[in-house]
């Protein structure tokens, strides 16, 4: 093991993981280039950086005419803001990934590009086009590199509770929604919490968003040792967390290496941010749960066929991920997670981890499974209304 962590140490310090000082103008960056020297009415338009709120009063003083020229001719930008109503974010995206879907019927079409790169566009073109389909709700999307992407389920403005599914490693554009195994994806497991809180408390109203919007590791190589890619991914998602409209309780539920993001940001959430669920997870960055610097409830599960547990639950020079989020002396809340079947089965409907994640979702504490048998992970838990909620 010493060994090993050497060799990694050496890839990570030779630059193996180090970010890149030249990137290419993305698409969203050109977008967001175009909107700071953009004007309405005369003026400037607001820093696209700017406090969500500032530019949440900015677009409520728009009209819905001005609301929609924005959309169209900014799309990217105003589809990634926080900030900005989640409906026009819907429409911005929709906007956007139509313009992506033709950038890749072109390339379909170019005979300089390799079959490998047409068969790519083509790949890339059919998940756009599934993505535009009646019905659904693209809270983010960025087609730089392997893609970013963010879906809502139910609705942010008049939801009683807001989940957020936090997906791992090997997680981009078109792993974000798969036909086989289809509760290991993204889509999947935020379609299945959904169902399930609804199943659970069907007088609460619950909003579900699968949020894909950082660039995850590729595969379980040094970038998924290190807490890179969820430092990286723990920034975008305090920014969305800080941009959700309304004052619902949020509450997030983290697989695998998304269990690192969440650990990472735990410190930075916003109040509103109740409960932090993580599902096989590798480890949090943090010794114990009071250290994760939040005042939401940790909850942590591991089903007992979960290769994930077999990863050394340590951390030495900035590779590992810290101490096992369902150990004792780590402090989470345990929840039993019974049937989850292997690494990629916690949203898989009819499971106990499934139905564990909704409880929490909306607020049903007292109706929780504990994974020991003294239903310590229920202690001290406020009293579950009618409703279902807390």
């Amino acid at each position: 093991m010493l060994a090993l962590s050497v060799v990694f140490v050496m890839l990570a310090t030779t630059g193996w993981t180090a970010l890149r000082t030249h990137r290419e103008a993305t698409a969203l960056q050109l977008s967001l280039d175009k909107w700071e020297h953009g004007t309405l009415r005369g003026l400037h338009l607001p820093d696209p950086e700017a406090a969500p709120g500032r530019l949440t009063r900015f677009f409520a003083s728009l009209t819905p005419h001005e609301r929609d020229r924005l959309a169209h001719r900014y799309s990217l930008a105003v589809g990634n803001m926080n900030g900005a109503p989640a409906k026009l974010r819907y429409r911005a995206n929709r906007v956007a990934l139509g313009q992506a879907r033709e950038v890749e019927r072109e390339r379909m079409r170019d005979n300089r590009i390799s079959r490998a790169g047409q068969q790519d566009a083509a790949q890339r073109m059919d998940r756009y086009e599934a993505l535009m389909r009646p019905g659904r709700h693209i809270l983010a999307f960025d087609p730089a590199g392997s893609g970013r992407v963010a879906e809502v389920f139910g609705s942010l403005a008049k939801a009683d509770r807001v989940s957020v599914v936090v997906p791992g490693v090997d997680t981009d554009l078109l792993t974000f929604q798969r036909t086989y195994r289809r509760y290991s994806a993204p889509v999947g497991m935020a379609k299945a919490l959904y169902a399930a809180e609804r199943a659970e408390s069907p007088s609460t109203r619950t909003a579900v968003i699968a949020w894909a919007d950082y660039t995850a590791p590729d595969g379980l190589g040094v970038d998924a040792a290190t807490g890179l890619r969820a430092e990286e991914g723990a920034v975008r998602l305090n920014a969305l967390l800080r941009g959700l409209p309304g004052r619902a309780p949020v509450s997030m539920f983290c697989h695998s290496y998304g269990s690192v993001v969440c650990g990472v940001a735990a410190h930075g959430m916003p109040g509103r941010v109740s409960d932090l669920a993580v599902a096989a997870s590798p480890g949090m960055r943090a010794a114990t749960a009071s250290r994760l610097g939040t005042s939401a409830r940790v909850w942590a599960m591991r089903d007992a066929s979960d290769w994930v547990q077999d990863v050394p639950y340590l951390e030495l020079g900035g590779l590992g991920h810290g101490a096992d989020p369902v150990s004792s002396a780590f402090g989470a809340r345990v929840l039993s997670a019974h049937d989850a079947q292997g690494h990629s089965g916690y949203f898989q409907p009819g499971t106990d981890s499934l139905r564990n994640l909704a409880h929490v979702g909306v607020g049903a504490f007292d109706a929780v499974t504990c994974a020991r048998e003294d239903d310590v992970c229920r202690a001290d838990l406020p009293r579950t209304t009618t409703a279902g909620r807390a």
